[in-house]
């Protein structure tokens, strides 16, 4: 499976540094360095094979992350390694960058000997993990606790141990979705999908089986259903009987977690529509952006934040906002960023802004990437996905309070 594992920063820096088999030697980490991080224009694809040797990374923050494989391994599975060690790591200390590496670098060892054994995965579960891997000074209680980590970490229900409890028995159910759209410079939408992701958290005692119900079509009538694709699934589901009667059952891990992924691709309800208009004269780029709310008037979209890119010749903006909303140019993105606290539904705004170019004997083409829009809208999916139903079954019988 996998020789080595590595972590850098957006130096090229090694922060950490582990190997897990001998046909592999730490000087692999100046190969992967020189050849992908170093590389200036090269296309830097996740995945690099030099030789017999092949380098899974992902990019994450200002950190790089890779895996070192020698042999012909499953690149679906070294990936859900590389994000599920990611996870963990947001798990542990709130958030995983460089600075939180340095920090932590020997609880980092302590989760990559858990999680990896001779190069093959292992328990990845955040609530297994923390049970024996802590912070927190070792208690003479752990010789105690020693049979239920085993039995957790080798039972068929790993994510969750049998003694919780809660005075109040809570379950929260979000449903997030980020919208991809195309559109050509007439308006016209030539592609428009949505990724979305249901996130339960869990505050619910003893072991409650729980059962989810959404407006599928394949369960519905096609009037009023969706149709979703791809759906990735928890661990905790139960596929089997979800692929008999369309219906999630599960045991909920303690806490937040990921319960589903999801793609829609038809009937995608557009909350905003942005036209932009630049022009590119000589020296200067104008913009106009008009960005305007579909939904209704009884919504409201809060922490807005409009990202617009500019040329990286560009020196100096004038920027004008009228309607709602505060805009800056920030050099170091490249961008004028527009933040809009709070827009009403079928409410508009609008942004113009003259931004100098600095003077180059050789000027470079601009790509003109994509305008990107970051926002909350509640009781609004742009896919019409909804939550028909949240139950919760447990033999102690105790009522649960579901939001």
């Amino acid at each position: 499976m996998l020789s080595a594992v590595f972590i850098y920063n957006q130096k090229g820096e090694v922060l950490i540094s582990r190997l897990y088999r001998h046909d592999v030697k730490r000087s692999v980490a100046d190969v992967f360095r020189v050849h992908v991080i170093s590389a200036v224009g090269a296309a830097r694809s996740p995945v690099t094979t030099l030789g017999s040797t092949s380098f899974f990374h992902i990019r994450y923050d200002n950190l790089w992350v890779c895996a070192v494989a020698r042999h012909n391994v499953n690149a679906a599975l070294v990936f859900e390694f590389l994000y599920r060690l990611l996870g963990l790591g947001v798990a542990y200390f709130g958030r995983f960058d460089e600075e939180a590496v340095k920090n932590n670098f020997v609880l980092v060892y302590e989760l990559l000997d858990e999680v990896l054994d001779f190069g093959y995965p292992q328990n990845l579960e955040v609530d297994t993990l923390k049970l024996y891997v802590t912070t927190e000074s070792v208690r003479t209680r752990a010789a105690a606790v020693a049979p239920q980590i085993t039995m957790q970490a080798t039972g068929a229900m790993a994510w969750r141990r049998q003694d919780i409890a809660y005075k109040k028995n809570e379950a929260f159910v979000d449903v997030i979705e980020s919208v991809n759209l195309l559109v050509s410079a007439k308006g016209t939408v030539l592609r428009a999908d949505v990724q979305g992701q249901i996130v339960m958290r869990s505050f619910l005692s003893g072991m409650p089986e729980c059962k989810f119900g959404l407006n599928d079509k394949l369960l519905l009538d096609q009037a009023s259903g969706v149709e979703i694709a791809d759906c990735q699934f928890h661990q905790c589901v139960r596929l089997g009987r979800f692929d008999v009667d369309r219906t999630i059952s599960f045991i909920p891990p303690d806490g937040e977690f990921e319960l589903m992924r999801y793609r829609a691709a038809d009937n995608v309800n557009l909350p905003f529509k942005v036209l932009p208009v630049v022009r590119e004269r000589g020296r200067q780029v104008e913009y106009e952006v008009l960005v305007k709310a579909n939904f209704s008037a009884k919504l409201s979209a809060s922490g807005m934040v409009v990202t617009i890119p500019t040329p990286p010749s560009a020196t100096t903006c004038r920027i004008k906002v009228s309607g709602a909303g505060k805009a800056k140019y920030h050099p170091e993105e490249n961008a004028l960023v527009w933040k809009i606290s709070r827009l009403q539904g079928l409410q508009e705004t609008s942004l113009t802004a003259v931004v100098d170019l600095a003077a180059m004997s050789k000027p470079a083409p601009w790509s003109r990437p994509p305008i990107s829009l970051d926002f909350q809208v509640l009781m609004f999916t742009a896919s019409g996905l909804l939550v028909r139903f949240l139950k919760v079954f447990e033999k102690a019988n105790y009522p649960s309070v579901k939001w």
